[in-house]
């Protein structure tokens, strides 16, 4: 299976930017958008394949936007991305039913893989954070 439509969600434009640009040949469409509130909407809106959203949103978090948009979407698939290298994250967000996290600073290395194995009904998280092989 491959996600055809795809909602990134960061509150960085170059976060956003990098990201669509790796996705490009990955996703038949990419929408960016900056904001809890303009996700969720998005994903009214789209009804994406796939959500790659980031943990630190300023308001409920992306562990909480995960949890509601299972609730409301339960066949949409979500990767979360942070710069948050605690293992219990992870955690966290795959008990909210995100299928992926991936680290910021793994980004490079590891979200086509993630991107994949989600959208083939699988899980990705990324390596230990304390496993230094990629420093970005």
């Amino acid at each position: 299976m491959r996600c055809k439509r795809v909602v990134l969600a960061d509150q960085h434009p170059i976060m956003l930017e990098g990201i669509r640009r790796m996705l490009e040949t990955e996703a038949e469409s990419v929408l960016m958008v900056a904001d809890e509130a303009s996700l969720i909407q998005a994903v009214e809106s789209v009804l994406p394949d796939l959500v790659i959203a980031d943990l630190s949103f300023p308001v409920s978090g992306g562990t909480n936007v995960a949890r509601l948009l299972k609730q409301q979407h339960p066949g949409i698939k979500i990767i979360i991305l942070s710069v948050h290298e605690d293992p219990a994250a992870a955690e966290e967000v795959a008990a909210a039913g995100a299928e992926g996290f991936v680290l910021k600073r793994r980004a490079v290395v590891d979200l086509i893989a993630a991107v994949h194995a989600v959208c083939q009904g699988g899980q990705y998280v990324s390596k230990d954070p304390t496993d230094r092989d990629f420093d970005a």
